[in-house]
């Protein structure tokens, strides 16, 4: 009787890469320039207000469980709680007035830090001195948990530029 192979793909081995010795000695070419008139301007702005509404409808009309809704995860809150900022208007389910915007940015030129929280007023400084990153806006309630993804956008110079290297840490040395 056969027994079945086991798979044993794990992290950046796939169909048979395994990523050492393929670097080449030339980088790849940077993509062509975007015209952009202001880099602080956001383009390509998805607002979630609609589909926020419509979850919010779904949730007070009984359609769904407090728990599909309101379950933030650990990391997310610990990043409202330290670099949240104040939102316009109190938690829309439970009226708490500590309700909170994180907002994450990812992006190729970032390197090691997309992904990261930045505060808003640090976007337009960020905007001049990459081409470009997208920014994404979560509303966190630190009380009941709600979270929603409210806004995304993008951001940048348009000037493409080769990701940001990571920085050396001590202890791999």
């Amino acid at each position: 009787m056969a027994v079945p192979r086991r798979s044993g793909v794990r992290g950046s081995v796939v169909r048979g890469e395994s990523g050492k010795g393929t670097k080449s000695s030339r980088p790849e070419p940077l993509a062509e320039p975007e015209d952009v008139a202001d880099p602080a301007l956001p383009r390509s702005v998805v607002d979630f207000a609609l589909q926020r509404r419509s979850a919010l409808h779904t949730f007070f009309n009984g359609g769904a469980l407090s728990s599909e809704f309101c379950d933030a995860d650990t990391y997310l809150l610990r990043a409202a709680k330290f670099h949240g900022e104040p939102a316009p208007s109190p938690c829309p389910v439970c009226g708490d007035l500590g309700f909170v915007t994180v907002t994450y940015v990812y992006g190729d030129e970032l390197g090691p830090y997309s992904g990261r929280v930045r505060q808003s007023d640090e976007l337009g400084a960020m905007a001049t001195q990459f081409g470009r990153f997208k920014v994404y806006v979560v509303e966190v309630c630190q009380r009941c948990h709600w979270n929603y993804l409210t806004k995304s956008y993008v951001l940048g110079d348009g000037v493409p530029r080769r990701a940001l290297p990571a920085s050396r840490d001590l202890m791999e040395a």
